[in-house]
């Protein structure tokens, strides 16, 4: 247990017996009332945003959460095939666990999973990503070079906006926090 006024940015916490991100903390003493705590949260499980006012003497239980490394194998349909890379146990997730997360999973890369009670509840995939542009508009050529984006298709299904000098076969390097363009490999 700790203090609500201890919570930190990033801190997992257990809200409702649910465990939950803490993605902001506000502290506020508003005139001569008794101070809080506002905090923005997200339920790890489901991905649901919330606000919570906690008093400055509220309690907060860290939940604790265990990482494994699991390594992609295959897709089939919306089930996600992964091997646990310390006990090669074959693990299989569907697109919600994943979220976000599908459009960046290529075959053979090792993700962080995140277990709450024995279940995985979240995974985190590297921070960037190489992939190939499978489709994107032909760039023309003697275009006035301005600072504008074409969407481009990359081997996962994802769409992102490239450059344009970007073609399709060229390997892009993604920021998998934002989704954006980083480079051309």
């Amino acid at each position: 247990m700790i203090a609500a006024t201890q919570m930190r940015v990033g801190n997992i916490i257990l809200h409702n017996g649910k465990p939950h991100r803490v993605t902001a903390v506000v502290h506020r003493t508003p005139g001569n009332l008794r101070g809080f705590v506002q905090a923005t949260l997200v339920n790890i499980e489901n991905g649901s945003k919330n606000e919570h006012r906690f008093s400055s003497e509220d309690k907060v239980e860290r939940a604790t959460l265990e990482e494994h490394k699991l390594q992609f194998s295959y897709r089939a349909a919306d089930e996600f095939h992964f091997m646990n890379t310390e006990t090669y146990e074959m693990i299989s997730l569907d697109k919600e666990i994943l979220g976000d997360a599908v459009g960046y999973l290529l075959e053979g890369m090792v993700i962080t999973a995140l277990y709450f009670e024995g279940r995985v509840v979240g995974i985190e995939v590297p921070m960037f990503v190489e992939m190939v542009v499978k489709e994107t508009t032909p760039n023309i050529k003697g275009a006035a070079v301005q600072n504008t984006s074409k969407p481009a298709i990359l081997e996962t299904g994802l769409e992102i906006k490239v450059p344009p000098y970007i073609e399709e076969g060229n390997v892009v390097k993604v920021d998998t926090r934002t989704g954006e363009f980083v480079e051309r490999v």
